[in-house]
């Protein structure tokens, strides 16, 4: 997302080269239309009448830096029972599986109260309260029509079908034959303003999988969440997107509702649609089936800022496994005035068989597998972290990395960058546009995005002018301004061999 939220810079001369649409704002103009609904949401339209096909692309302005505290995880939690379905898909019977799923959370509810007692806790109490809320889970379970709402939009010719959750947004998109078009806003109106809890602790338990799998099963995934979890001490950006195992083995679908209920009101949503549709039809066919959101408050800004880091912190984990090295240094949000020169560094620093690390590390000095640099991790709506990692080859160490990661930082505070490499880094940057911006989804995805970050996708096109603005002194100074010593957090894994192993080379001797 950070790459293609940076490079649509060039609008214009990306329809030029593809035959598209015009080369000016006016033109692009032309073929969009922008509606804020009574309620809050806001549609865009885009017309794009290549082939008969549309994509969309749904932005919710909240993401897992939004999780209440004590609930990590919830906002990605939310997005799998988006796909439960409705009041009218999923169920064989609606009203009866409300009068289920409220038995579900009252036992639940009582179950959670006897478990959570730090004194006192009545195991026999626990095991029949566990008893009755099973019970209660089978019986909403009858109702429950599997995977229908996926089947349905795959079986109308629904592709790419999917959804995700950063930490700064949460969002919903596939592409689908425009004479469905009708069927698509019933169906995504029906699960963004009126969801159902149904097999939601079914569910939980996919999730709780999915933390196992991808942190608690993975060195470099613990690592990292050891690496944010230490660069920031007060901000939510330092914890992880999937949730603490403790909280989510205890979110419940009340929570969730809640959550929802805050987060996915029409004033924090931003609708995208591109693709063989015209505004004058669907514009009115969309207001009647998203217009009828119930509106809600607009949630209120995050006041928690990460206060300013004094001194160098460090993570090193030691285990049987590959070692790897990273650091990271807090830089500001996408709305600093150098924002692209972040997008610079990491452009010089990264991108292909040019880039500085690659040629360093990898090429030159044979010490690195892989070496990288990017910005705004794990986010950028709020201040995030400019990181560079490198994995060691065989013999060599996670100190080898960070000495060769940071000469080339210093590089960069001392040294102006060539000629070359900010020419590459800015014709770069317009093909990546070309690519971003050449099917329906990428460009409903820009139009969403851009729209939810400044208010008016127009931006698009003012990104351009502040590429071009990067100059060689800039990197230099933005170098000198971060990357230092007390603003630096550092994460690393060094291969240790296993007890058992350790044990017996010892005893050997």
């Amino acid at each position: 997302m950070r790459l293609t939220r940076v490079v649509p810079c060039l609008l214009a001369l990306s329809f030029g080269a593809m035959s598209l649409y015009g080369q000016d704002l006016a033109s692009f103009e032309k073929r969009t239309t922008v509606k804020k609904l009574p309620n809050g949401l806001t549609l865009i339209v885009f017309e794009r009448p290549e082939a008969p096909v549309f994509s969309y692309y749904t932005m919710v302005n909240a993401g897992s830096a939004d999780d209440p505290q004590g609930e990590s995880g919830l906002a990605h939690m939310f997005e799998h029972m988006a796909f439960k379905g409705t009041t009218e898909i999923g169920t064989t019977n609606y009203p009866a599986e409300k009068l289920a799923l409220a038995k579900v959370e009252t036992a639940y509810a009582a179950y959670d109260a006897e478990y959570r007692k730090r004194v006192g806790q009545n195991p026999t109490r626990l095991a029949q309260l566990k008893k009755t809320f099973d019970d209660a889970s089978a019986a909403a379970e009858k109702y429950v029509i599997p995977n229908q709402f996926s089947e349905i939009a795959e079986q109308n010719g629904a592709v790419n079908l999917n959804a995700s959750t950063a930490e700064d947004s949460t969002q919903y998109f596939w592409s689908m034959p425009s004479n469905r078009l009708q069927l698509w806003a019933y169906m995504e109106s029906g699960r963004i303003g009126h969801p159902v809890e149904r097999e939601f602790y079914k569910e939980r338990d996919v999730v709780q999988e999915e933390r196992r799998m991808r942190i608690d099963s993975s060195p470099t995934g613990r690592m990292v969440e050891q690496f944010l979890a230490t660069a920031y001490v007060a901000h939510p950006y330092g914890r992880p997107g999937v949730g603490w195992e403790s909280e989510i083995s205890q979110v419940s679908a009340t929570e969730a509702a809640e959550f929802h209920k805050k987060y996915y009101v029409p004033a924090n949503m931003v609708i995208a649609v591109v693709g063989d549709v015209k505004a004058s039809e669907t514009m009115p066919m969309l207001e009647r089936y998203f217009g009828a959101i119930p509106a809600g408050p607009q949630p209120e800004p995050m006041t928690t800022v990460e206060p300013q880091q004094f001194a160098e912190k460090s993570v090193v984990i030691r285990e049987a496994t590959q070692p790897f090295y990273i650091e990271g240094y807090h830089r500001p949000d996408y709305r600093d005035a150098d924002d692209a020169v972040y997008d610079a560094i990491s452009d010089i620093f990264s991108n292909g068989r040019t880039a500085r690390l690659y040629r360093s590390l990898v090429r030159d000095q044979r010490i690195a597998a892989a070496a990288a640099g990017f910005s705004g991790f794990p986010g950028d709506k709020y201040p995030g972290l400019f990181s560079v990692y490198a994995v060691p080859l065989p013999g060599h160490t996670p100190d080898e990395m960070r000495v060769a990661i940071q000469k080339e930082l210093e590089r960069l505070k001392t040294e102006d960058i060539s000629d070359a490499e900010l020419e590459r880094y800015k014709t770069r940057t317009k093909a990546d546009l070309l690519r971003g911006l050449a099917d329906n989804e990428g460009l409903a995805h820009q139009l969403a995005e851009y729209q939810t970050r400044y208010g008016d996708w127009r931006e698009l096109f003012n990104q351009l002018k502040k590429v071009d603005a990067v100059s060689k002194a800039d990197v230099r100074r933005v170098a000198n301004k971060i990357f230092i010593e007390s603003n630096r957090t550092s994460a690393r894994i060094e291969f240790a061999a296993p007890q058992s192993a350790a044990k017996s080379a010892g005893g050997s001797k």
